[in-house]
């Protein structure tokens, strides 16, 4: 079997530079007998930065490069000579990529737009040569400091695609088929289940040259949340849809029944989806006359609205269009800035499966909880590794 190109979940190891010592060095020439101190100063180590880069909707390339190192700065040198500091490094990440620290499972970061730089590790700033410590009762000093040491971590980067509007539904729901039709996406359509194994987008053309990005999510059945199917590879992907468009067969036998074993997946990974807006679709209504149609009407949720569509026909496809778009622009649905504190991840289910695969791998780790912290004051920080 060909390995897939979609990759949303690498482990790799960072590294900062380390700061260049000061120079120790005094100044003596014939024309000058009384130079001085003269060390230079040594260069800052690179930081290590992620940046976003609309250009990229899969961590394929960060697949096989499991270290990234910064440059080392420079040491200073006589003459009062700055080191050279260290080159910085950037790792370009898709939009939509979560951080956290691989051995505590602690989120680290998000890059949720095309441009958005964010520092990773800081390199070390450089020690400061000896001409730093002169002073009229210390003229001619004989020590520099050393650079400050390097920052390194393991981090695991997860994907989670960005999109308007995240299609949800079991096998064969006619998702990808709807994505084909409504963009020039050409995911894989056939007649068996899990033909999606990775997520699609597409752009959905609207009036007045208005567009909205669509996702094509791999099927759930019932038990994803617990790990059965793709499990909770792929639900995770719908957390960063605005609105959730469910879509269920026509010739389904309880379409309420399915409707609600969705409902309850999303709701068991993490309750926060019930929050988003939801559409219904009603889809392969080709197969259905307009009697029954009205029939499967009384027996549908009246909280949300309701679409009967056919991908094949085209029916019902320019009222979805129109419903969606209402439902995309309207004040209640409107897209909170992310911060922080705000990791839009269900966290401790996630960090749960990061644990458990490392220590698979034979590490030792524990989950630690921010929240378990009391006092600032019990982190240590460098003055006790000085010390």
């Amino acid at each position: 079997m060909p390995e897939s190109n979609f990759v949303d979940y690498v482990k790799i190891y960072c590294r900062s530079g380390k700061g260049g010592r000061g120079s120790m060095h005094l100044r003596h020439v014939k024309y000058q007998p009384n130079g001085g101190p003269d060390g230079g100063d040594g260069g800052r180590g690179g930081n290590v930065y992620l940046r976003g880069n609309h250009n990229y909707w899969t961590l394929l390339h960060l697949k096989y490069e499991r270290h990234v190192y910064a440059e080392h700065g420079g040491n200073g040198g006589s003459n009062k000579c700055h080191g050279t500091d260290g080159k910085d490094v950037y790792i370009d990440v898709p939009c939509g990529t979560v951080v956290y620290n691989a051995e505590t499972g602690k989120y680290v970061c998000d890059v949720t737009y095309d441009g958005q730089v964010v520092m990773l590790l800081k390199g070390g700033r450089g020690g400061l040569g000896n001409f730093q410590f002169r002073s009229a009762t210390n003229q001619a000093p004989r020590y520099a400091q050393p650079g400050e040491p390097m920052q390194e971590m393991t981090v695991i980067l997860e994907l989670k695609l960005l999109a308007d509007v995240g299609l949800v539904g079991f096998p064969n729901a006619g998702k990808s088929t709807l994505l084909s039709s409504l963009s020039s996406a050409r995911p894989k359509i056939a007649n068996y289940p899990f033909t999606t194994l990775e997520p699609s987008l597409g752009i959905v053309a609207y009036r007045d040259n208005k567009s909205f990005v669509m996702a094509d999510i791999p099927g759930i059945i019932e038990g994803a949340s617990e790990g059965r199917g793709l499990g909770l590879r792929f639900l995770r992907h719908i957390e960063r849809n605005s609105l959730l468009l469910f879509m269920i067969p026509g010739d389904t036998d309880d379409i309420r029944r399915e409707y609600d074993i969705l409902l309850g997946e999303l709701s068991n990974f993490n309750p926060e989806m019930l929050d988003k807006h939801r559409v219904l679709a009603i889809t392969k209504c080709d197969l259905l006359d307009e009697e029954l149609i009205e029939m499967l009407r009384e027996t549908l949720p009246d909280d949300l609205p309701v679409v009967f569509i056919s991908s094949v026909t085209g029916y019902g496809i320019p009222e979805l269009k129109d419903v969606l778009w209402r439902e995309l622009n309207s004040e209640s649905n409107k897209l909170l800035d992310i911060t922080k504190d705000d990791t839009l991840v269900h966290r401790d289910k996630d960090m749960g499966q990061f644990a458990a695969e490392l220590k698979a791998e034979g590490e030792d780790i524990e989950i630690i909880d921010p929240d378990e912290i009391e006092d600032i004051d019990d982190i240590e920080f460098i003055e006790d590794w000085e010390e």
